[in-house]
């Protein structure tokens, strides 16, 4: 007889988090005193930073009672949150059901299959918050079939990234980070890293980057200024806030792949961006800095996009 020996392996959830913090030395080889890193969250087991949300909104939801007697989980994405989901409802025994705009990449949509959620597509031109809206309906037609999720007013969003993201950039820079940026979607990212950061070091300025419009490429992020705007977004805790057009987006990602031989997703790329562009600033201001900034997901889920064959 076979004894099952816990030592041995680990589980999905053991492998969220405690990503790799990757230097992106080409991209500011040009720039005096300026480091520039990205943390390399396509290492989690579902591909994104989002499963670091979404298995700290599954495991409040566990502890509260939510996902007993067949309650499946609903919720509105537009992909990585989705995925990440459908990751955990799969390895964990719990029925999914994701409100998504159905122009999301054909990555996307052949993961979830996979994963066996059941998909509800809403219409491409209400973008994520038409999704919001049915995710909403369909939580108060049914009630009693749901745990509604929820992610952009789930304070377990935010508290994940404060918990964990921050203090491992603030260990893996030892402390010498002097900026942050990330993409605000959720803004779950960057609400619970800055909170985090700015109680280790008040001095670390924390950058927020979205889409310069409502029509952008940018999957995953909201321009705030037109969106639903997520209960969990504190527009206060930003030092500064970057609007970046799609198409810098799609040229940073052309250029990380064939200059830094990083595959990264187009929000990811954009961080890359607006990191790039705060440090000319720094630099041309003669102040040295070490710029940390959130690679969300690779590109493996956009590879179909045509801008990779442009230009």
């Amino acid at each position: 007889m076979i004894t099952t020996v816990k030592s041995l392996g680990t589980n999905i959830l053991d492998r969220i988090g405690n990503t790799p913090l990757v230097r992106l030395d080409r991209l500011a080889a040009h720039l005096d005193g300026i480091q520039i890193l990205g943390k390399a969250e396509w290492a989690n087991p579902g591909g994104s930073v989002k499963d670091r949300a979404a298995s700290a909104i599954v495991a409040d939801a566990q502890a509260r009672g939510f996902l007993k007697n067949g309650h499946g989980l609903l919720d509105a994405t537009s992909g990585n949150t989705g995925i990440a989901y459908a990751m955990l409802g799969a390895a964990m025994g719990f029925p999914v059901t994701l409100c998504m705009p159905s122009n999301v990449s054909p990555e996307r949509k052949r993961i979830l299959s996979a994963y066996g959620a059941e998909i509800v597509w809403t219409n491409p031109a209400d973008g994520s918050d038409g999704a919001i809206r049915e995710a909403r309906a369909r939580a108060a037609a049914e009630p009693d079939k749901y745990f509604y999720a929820d992610q952009y007013s789930n304070e377990a969003n935010w508290k994940a990234h404060y918990r964990t993201t921050a203090n491992e950039i603030w260990e893996q820079t030892e402390g010498q980070v002097t900026h942050f940026v990330a993409g605000l979607g959720t803004s779950g990212t960057f609400m619970g890293t800055t909170r985090r950061l700015k109680e280790l070091n008040p001095a670390i300025q924390c950058i927020s980057m979205q889409p310069d419009s409502p029509f952008n490429g940018l999957e995953g992020l909201k321009h705030m200024a037109t969106a639903i705007v997520p209960k969990i977004y504190d527009s206060h805790l930003a030092d500064e806030n970057i609007e970046m057009p799609t198409e810098n987006a799609y040229q940073m990602a052309k250029s990380l792949a064939r200059h830094q031989g990083l595959l990264v997703g187009i929000s990811a790329a954009g961080a890359v961006a607006a990191s790039l562009a705060l440090g000319e600033r720094e630099a041309k201001a003669g102040r040295e800095a070490v710029i940390v900034t959130i690679l969300c997901d690779s590109a493996e889920k956009y590879l179909s996009e045509r801008f990779w064959e442009e230009g």
